[in-house]
């Protein structure tokens, strides 16, 4: 099985082309075992670059864990750079189907013709609660109290076709991400499992952030949840509809217009290197 090696920000992904070649038979086992740091390839989980009949290509996206995801906003970033760069659709607007639905990018070229900075449509924020989903209340469900390990959490829960828990904090360097991310991620009141960001505001144009993913634990960075961050930065008074999210891994900048339902994410891709796993069965 061939792979490319990629990341956003330093969210990194093993990526396999399905348009050269058969797509592991059990991608949920192949994702466990390249995803492991000490005998895989090593990553934040699998994605797969498939065609597609309504989009330049079509991702799947699987965790760590082998469980699988609607939506990555660092990794559809990466697909667009992948399609872009080998030629599948080599143009300035490519379009990626998701479990989100079908997105548009837009692509700026490096010197070398090759995709530097892709900005996303990830489309509208998801609010209702049953849709999250969350049995939290409130439309949306703003600043909900929640309690985790003995300690009382207020949080915005968002999907940007994934679930999202969005807690502003006063001062992230005091809060013990491996000890509270688990224990949000797997709370009752997010039936399928929910990606739990911590937030510092800077000022209104400007957050820090620090991200427990669903399924892969904590993260360099993480796209959708910069987007749920800018969504509830704004339902709950805290930023502009423009911002800059500052995550371990670098910047992405989050737009929000007030004339239009779609959330857009700009930030960079990188290829990082190819090679051959040894081992893959298919159907």
């Amino acid at each position: 099985m061939r792979f490319t090696k990629m990341h956003g920000l330093g969210n990194d992904y093993v990526y396999v082309s399905g348009f050269d070649q058969p797509s592991p038979s059990h991608p949920e086992q192949m994702a466990i075992a390249v995803s492991d740091r000490n005998f895989g390839v090593g990553g934040d989980g699998m994605i797969l670059i498939l065609p597609s009949d309504k989009a330049d290509a079509r991702m799947r996206m699987f965790n760590a864990d082998g469980s699988e995801g609607e939506m990555c906003g660092n990794g559809v970033r990466c697909v667009a750079k992948y399609i872009h760069d080998h030629g599948i659709a080599n143009k300035p607007r490519v379009t990626v189907e998701t479990g989100r639905g079908v997105l548009t990018l837009e692509i700026t070229r490096d010197q070398a013709g090759k995709a530097e900075w892709i900005r996303v449509d990830m489309g509208e924020p998801i609010l209702a609660p049953t849709l999250i989903p969350t049995l939290l209340t409130g439309k949306p469900p703003e600043d909900q109290p929640i309690e985790a390990l003995g300690r009382l959490f207020k949080g915005t829960a968002v999907s940007m076709g994934n679930p999202h828990f969005v807690i502003f904090v006063d001062d992230l360097k005091s809060l013990d991400l491996g000890k509270f991310g688990p224990a949000l991620e797997t709370h009752s009141a997010f039936p399928r499992r929910v990606n739990v960001h911590f937030v510092e505001v800077v000022d209104r144009k400007t957050v820090n952030m620090v991200t427990w993913e669903r399924g892969s634990g904590a993260t360099l960075a993480c796209g959708t949840g910069a987007c749920s961050v800018c969504v509830a930065g704004v339902l709950t008074g805290r930023t502009d509809r423009s911002i800059t999210a500052h995550l371990p891994g670098g910047p992405l900048k989050l737009e929000w217009p007030a004339d239009h339902g779609s959330v857009f994410m700009t930030g960079p891709a990188t290829e990082v290197y190819s090679g051959v796993w040894p081992e893959l069965e298919t159907d």
